[in-house]
């Protein structure tokens, strides 16, 4: 804490301020904070793991499986004897794709492969039959994190796509091309990628469920792009007989359409190679993964190169995430601490449903669908109840990137073998180790990892002031998100379906709008603010959320209490674990980046944006008028 600050005047710097001067961002990292601590413990948790994998040869095909691939990822000396052998043969099919059906029958194989290009392709739920699986088109083809970097002529994007065009130079001349055949093909892939960056939705649209779906025949939509015929290409996908397609965007596949029919075959096929090389890079030898992070360093900010065993650790649990996490969860994760986080859940439950009855803007038909819906939701807590084999997978000691491709591959095929089958709600969307939590519509549950269920978020040996004010509130956060400006617009079972009153939609969205505009109102870096509706979900599950958790906690008995613990009241205490929890240092340029694409907003206004809106912050910190988060008690925001 920075006890010189005034709590009313910088609560995020009071809380945290001695913690954010002593704990620099490490060169590896673009920023350092709780949730990075935590990672980093994550890893090390991995690394031990996989280690012991290694050495183990008597324990059956798991420990072998993530043991080898370890091995492969490790063995620095085999990876660079093999240069970009890997990938000549898939260069080597590019170059013989002479016209724009070969074409589409390579970017179908590649696909197949899990080298997906141009735009993505996935077999989800039908958000609106949501019992039913439907593939489904989502835009693509770019490489830089967001459209903008493309299209925005300020100093600071200019810059990016300057070194981003020398990475495509040197990323060719790294696969044998000559000087003036790489600067030509850089071009070629700038050139592509701004045309298909023009013809994205914005982000912000994107957060509209209703205007990225549309649900199309598939007969009807191949007249809409006459240069693919949708129907080949889904065969050709493993997704045969399927009459029905999901497009997020479908001006980006009729942009998409055009560019193919205008662009000459030989760009293509360069677009093709750098996609290839761009996928395999990481997992090649090591003139790929330096100039792989000369590029990163200039988009994010980061020093030194994340080392080779926190990357090939990240990539296992990424990809054989339930034979890891299997392990994880044996030696990490007590039992007990699910019984305590399910009874936290069902606390915030109560509280939350205590919050729809007193709202005084919903109506009391609407408050009873919100009430059905809060207690619809379903609990993922640790690790999955059923663990994915793997089948068919092969991993060897000494084939690293054939181990990625073999993984990849398998996830394509899990993917599509959806198709046909009841949607399985129990499915994850995030592995045992990560240090997240996360709410799904369309299967109207919240899920919180293994990884995150330890200090400063939840510490089974903590008091209840600190565990309501970290775990409490994110679990109220997440269950916020089924309520936000796009969850709400999802029912009980997880359907697009308006549940809302007109005029209860109408007093939702006065109240949002003043959330979106006080962040919008929060300057970052120079002449960058806080995108405030980009960032609006987020925001308002944190507001609701914090508002949540607080209420539960002072239903517990330290919450009724005024016993102060090191000096402090139940309450401030409560509050301060909140501010504790998102501490952290961010590079300049990975805050730049994040402003641009991360629908949560720094840091810093996570904390000060939501209790600047909580009554009882105020009291507990004794906030006045004149203090710099101060506001005026009617101007202060409440949603749920």
């Amino acid at each position: 804490m920075d006890l010189t600050v005034k709590p009313g005047d910088n609560f995020y710097q009071y809380a945290n301020g001695n913690w954010i001067r002593s704990n620099p961002i490490p060169a590896s990292k673009t920023s350092w904070g709780s949730f990075n601590e935590l990672r980093e413990k994550s890893l090390n948790a991995m690394k031990s793991l996989l280690e012991e994998a290694t050495k183990t040869t008597t324990k059956g095909r798991l420990y072998q499986m993530v043991g080898d691939y370890y091995t492969s990822g490790m063995d620095s000396l085999a990876i660079e004897k093999a240069g970009f052998d890997p990938i000549k043969p898939d260069l080597a099919r590019i170059d013989k794709v002479n016209n724009k059906a070969a074409f589409l029958n390579e970017l179908a194989y590649q696909r197949t492969q899990g080298n997906g290009m141009l735009f993505g392709f996935n077999v989800t739920p039908d958000r609106k039959n949501v019992t039913k699986y439907l593939p489904q088109l989502t835009q693509g083809g770019t490489t830089l994190p967001d459209r903008d970097y493309y299209l925005k002529s300020d100093p600071r994007n200019q810059k990016i796509r300057d070194a981003y065009h020398e990475n495509l130079i040197k990323m060719f001349a790294l696969i044998g091309e000559e000087p003036t055949q790489a600067s030509q093909d850089a071009d070629v892939v700038v050139r592509l990628e701004t045309a298909l960056a023009k013809a994205q939705m914005p982000r912000v649209e994107m957060r509209d469920p209703y205007k990225t779906y549309n649900k199309v025949a598939v007969s009807a939509f191949s007249p809409q792009t006459p240069g693919v015929s949708w129907a080949d290409q889904l065969s050709k996908y493993g997704a045969m007989g399927q009459d029905t397609l999901l497009v997020q965007s479908p001006a980006f596949f009729k942009s998409l359409d055009s560019l193919l029919t205008a662009t000459p075959i030989e760009d293509l096929r360069t677009y093709m190679r750098w996609n290839i090389v761009k996928n395999a890079a990481p997992y090649l030898s090591d003139g790929f993964v330096t100039q792989n992070f000369a590029f990163a360093k200039v988009l994010t900010g980061q020093k030194e190169q994340t080392p080779r065993w926190q990357r090939v650790s990240s990539l296992i649990d990424g990809t054989l995430s339930d034979l890891l996490g299997q392990l994880y969860v044996q030696s990490y994760f007590k039992p007990e601490a699910k019984q305590r986080m399910l009874a936290l859940v069902d606390n915030l439950e109560a509280s939350y449903k205590e919050h729809i009855k007193n709202l005084d803007w919903m109506s009391e038909d609407t408050k009873k669908k919100a009430l059905v819906k809060l207690l619809a939701f379903k609990r993922k807590i640790g690790y999955p109840d059923k663990w994915k084999a793997y089948e068919g997978v092969t991993i060897s000691r000494n084939d690293f990137y054939g181990n990625v491709k073999s993984a990849n591959k398998w996830q394509y095929n899990h993917v599509i073998s959806r198709l046909g089958k009841p949607v399985d709600r129990t499915e994850w969307g995030m592995t045992p180790p990560t240090v997240n939590a996360q709410y799904s519509p369309v299967n109207n549950d919240i899920s919180f990892p293994a990884a995150i269920l330890q200090f400063p978020f939840f510490d089974f040996d903590a008091d209840d002031a600190v565990n309501y004010g970290g775990i409490g509130a994110v679990i109220g956060h997440e269950m916020t998100h089924g309520f936000d400006d796009s969850g709400r617009q999802y029912d009980a079972d997880g359907t697009l379906r308006d549940w809302w009153s007109k005029d209860d939609a109408t007093k939702f969205k006065e109240r949002a709008d003043k959330v979106r505009d006080q962040f919008f109102g929060f300057k970052v870096l120079d002449s960058i603010k806080v995108n405030g509706q980009l960032t609006l979900g987020e925001n308002l599950a944190d507001l609701g959320g914090l508002a949540i958790a607080y209420d539960a906690f002072k239903k517990t008995s330290q919450g009724k209490s005024k016993t102060k613990t090191d000096g402090f009241t139940p309450d401030q205490r409560f509050f301060l674990s909140w501010a504790q929890v998102w501490r952290s240092n961010q590079l300049p340029e990975s805050t730049a980046q994040r402003i641009m694409t991360d629908p949560h907003a720094p840091d810093l206004y996570r904390v000060n944006g939501p209790v600047s809106n909580i009554d009882a912050w105020y009291q507990a910190f004794n906030v006045q008028p004149g203090d710099k988060l101060y506001k005026p008690k009617e101007q202060r925001i409440k949603v749920w």
